[in-house]
Formats: structure tokens, sequence, C-alpha cells
């Protein structure tokens, strides 16, 4: 039933009202924002990455999905805890404690590297419906958009979020890909257990190009956003800064939330690689620019039900994606302007936000109609990612561990350890991924 809901924070006039939906099993209550974030990392230039590192490295860098696991884990709790306490994205405690410039231009960077990959997953979504049906390019990437649109504007808020984690069962596919090829079952334990370390360049721009996918801000925004959302769709549920008696229950849903979406993600981010690897590198077919031709190669290779499968994963997880691509961005821009923003408001109520999200999608359509390079854009945006990414964790980690940001629920402990590695690792990805500019 509809109902007014109190303001939570000082961004609007007032909230609209909230609505509360239908009982759901008790497991897809405690999977919510972690879930969904983790299935959207692996987005179809994810999966054009460690196709490409399969391909390339063979089992080789399978260690980088392990060792990157607990980085992306507490880097994304903490971005989850900074919403459900302060009741604010991060962009609005951004805006409430840092410096405008620091709030415009990480904002600014995101926009513009969330619709730079927004564009390259439209195209590569149609590319992987081309090889599965008769359809031109044009009109694939047209009517994707279209139903990427459709969902975050006119889907109510329950059944959108139902629906988001519905997609994330595509994943699935690489799973049922895996389980049709023939693996070395040796070199694929000494690849998770044994670091490989090379100076070579194309070598460090691979494991580059793994923490670059895996971490990355739009995802840091998304989660916290949602936990902001979710909060103003369930009246039970309170920023833990007013009710800290929700505090014990509500960290340990966000733990499970995360620990089960960061392993989905890249467990199927192994599987994606190992499937690679055991045929396109057997094969010595090691030259992958898109998802699209990983799953054409494996056609001739691994049989048509890998080739479909593998297809149909790249349009499921584009579906996620580009919403939540769109959507990170529009909570930000709304949160630094102070817009009445969320998909849980009407479009009359949040009409620059839903604006946001349909221009960032149809910028990202144009791109495909101007000849832009998918594969440079695609660069090009883990270059900006990188740069968003770093700042951007530093100024997480310290609001994060305030006590006048986060009262009692300031992070220590292994969160703290865990997510200072994961910025520093960051900081070392992009070192590494602004050498290979300017060296390769």
């Amino acid at each position: 039933m509809p109902g007014e809901q109190a303001a939570r924070d000082d961004d609007a006039e007032a909230e609209p009202a909230a609505v509360v939906g239908p009982s759901k099993p008790r497991l897809l209550r405690v999977l919510g924002p972690g879930l969904i974030t983790g299935a959207s990392d692996d987005d179809p230039s994810g999966i054009a990455t460690y196709s490409q590192v399969g391909a390339q490295f063979g089992y080789a860098l399978g260690w980088t999905l392990l060792f990157s696991y607990p980085l992306m884990v507490a880097i994304q709790i903490i971005s989850a805890r900074i919403g459900r306490t302060t009741g604010r994205g991060i962009a609005g405690v951004l805006r409430q404690h840092y410096s405008p410039w620091l709030l415009h231009g990480t904002v600014t960077l995101l926009l513009l590297a969330n619709t730079i990959n927004l564009g390259a997953d439209l195209g590569a979504m149609a590319d992987a419906m081309g090889l599965l049906l008769p359809l031109p390019r044009a009109v694939s990437i047209m009517l994707f958009a279209g139903a990427c649109i459709y969902m975050q504007v006119f889907l109510q808020y329950t059944r959108y979020v139902a629906l988001l984690k519905w997609l994330a069962l595509a994943l699935f596919a690489y799973l049922a890909a895996l389980m049709t090829v023939h693996l070395d079952w040796r070199a694929l334990a000494s690849g998770l257990t044994i670091p490989k370390f090379s100076a070579r360049a194309d070598y460090l721009t691979a494991i580059v190009a793994v923490f670059g996918t895996t971490i990355s801000p739009y995802l840091f925004f998304w989660q916290s956003a949602e936990e902001v959302e979710d909060m103003r769709v369930d009246p039970r549920r309170t920023e833990l800064l007013r009710a800290p008696d929700q505090g014990d229950a509500a960290l340990r849903r966000i733990e499970l939330d995360t620990f089960v979406g960061m392993a989905f993600s890249n467990i199927v981010a192994l599987a994606i690689l190992v499937t690679t690897a055991a045929t396109l590198h057997a094969s010595n077919v090691t030259d992958v620019q898109t998802s699209a031709q990983a799953a054409e190669a494996l056609r001739s290779i691994a049989g048509n039900f890998s080739f479909a499968v593998f297809a149909l994963g790249i349009i499921g997880t584009g579906l996620l994606a580009v919403p939540v691509l769109a959507g990170s961005g529009a909570y930000a821009l709304g949160e630094a302007l102070r817009w009445p923003r969320g998909f849980s408001r009407r479009w009359r109520d949040a009409k620059a936000f839903y604006a946001t999200v349909i221009l960032a999608t149809l910028v990202g359509m144009a791109m495909n109609f101007a000849g832009v390079n998918p594969i440079k854009a695609l660069f090009w945006s883990a270059v900006l990612n990188g740069i968003v990414a770093v700042p951007v964790m530093v100024t997480m980690m310290r609001m994060a561990a305030r006590p006048d940001i986060m009262g009692r629920f300031a992070i220590g402990g292994w969160l703290y350890g865990v997510g200072w590695a994961a910025t520093l690792v960051m900081g070392l990805t992009v070192l590494g991924l602004c050498a290979s500019v300017f060296l390769g």
C-alpha cells in the first residue's frame, strides 16, 4: 500500500509515497544490491577482458581473480555501509563533507566513463545478437537501448529490482559453457594457486585489465545508492545514525549480500577465463578483442552449444549492466546537484534524474552510429575508471573511518586493512595502465 514517508536527507523538499513490494523469498530479501552489483561487474566489456586474458595466457592469470575477491568484497561492503549508515550515497557524503571541486570532478569523470562503457556494452550486445539472429546491428542497438530505458523509467521499483536479480541468472550461461570443455586440471590448479609474474608489457597490461575490470567506480556508487533506495521503499529501515539498534542485522545482511554477490561475479569471470583458456588458447587463438569475437571463435572449437550460451550470456549481462551504468551516474549527479532522485520515485517527481538516465543511454547508443571504435572506447573507459577509482577509494576509506560521518559504525579491523589494500592495488593498477599508455 502506498504510504507517506518522511524525508531522509536535506536534498529534497519532501519524499514521495513509498511503495512496499510483495513479500519475497528469504534469500531474495537478503541478496539485493550486492548481488546486482557483482553480476553487473561481468558486463560485455568485462567478458571481453576475461576472454582475451584466457585466450592469450591460458590459465596463468587465474590467480588474479582469487586475489581480487577479498579486495572487491571489502570496498563494496564499505560502499554499502556508507549508504546504509548515513542515508546518503557516496556523492551525497562527498557534497556534505568535502570540497566541491572533488565532488564535481569525480561525478563528471564518472558520467563520462559510464557513458562510454555503456555505449560499448550496447554495441557488444548487438554484435552477439547478430551472431544468433539475422538482425541488423543498428536495429539491435536501438532495441536494447529502448529496453533498458523502459526498465528504468516505467517499471515499478520493486519489479525493476526483481528483474535485475533474474537477469543475473544470465551469468549461469558461462558456467554451462565451462561444463562443455575439456580442462587441463593441473594447469588450472597451478594458475589459480601460484602467481606468476613477468616483465612483459602484454602480461602486465593483462593484470592491470583484470583489476581495472573487477574494481570499478560505478559499482561503488551503485551499491551505496541502492542501500539508500531500499530504505526509501521499506519504511521499516532507517539510516543507522538515527536507528543504531538496526545496525547488527543491517551489517550482517550487507556482508552476506556482498560476499555472495562478489563471489558470484568472480566465479563467473573465472569460468569465462577458463573456458577461453581451454578452447581458444589451446587452439592457438590468442587475439580476442571483443566478447562477440570470443563467442564466434568458440563455435568452431567448442561447438554450437558453447557458442550459443556464450552469446546469450553477453546479451543477458548487457541488459543488467547498462541500467546499472546509467543509474549509478544519475544517482551521483542527482546527489551532487540535490535533485530528487531514485527509481522508486515516479517520473514526474524526479524528472532530471530520469532524464539523465535516458540521455546517458541515448548518448551511448549514438556512439555506435558515430564510428567510434568499440575497442578504443573500452580502453579509454578503463583509463577514466582508473583515474576516478583511486581518489574515490581514498576518500571512501577516509570518510568510512570518520566517527563524525559514520558514528559508531565507522569501519576498523579487517575491513579497514583490506580496504586500504584494495586502494593500494588499484593505485598500482592505474600506474601500470598509465605506463602502458605512454610506453605502448
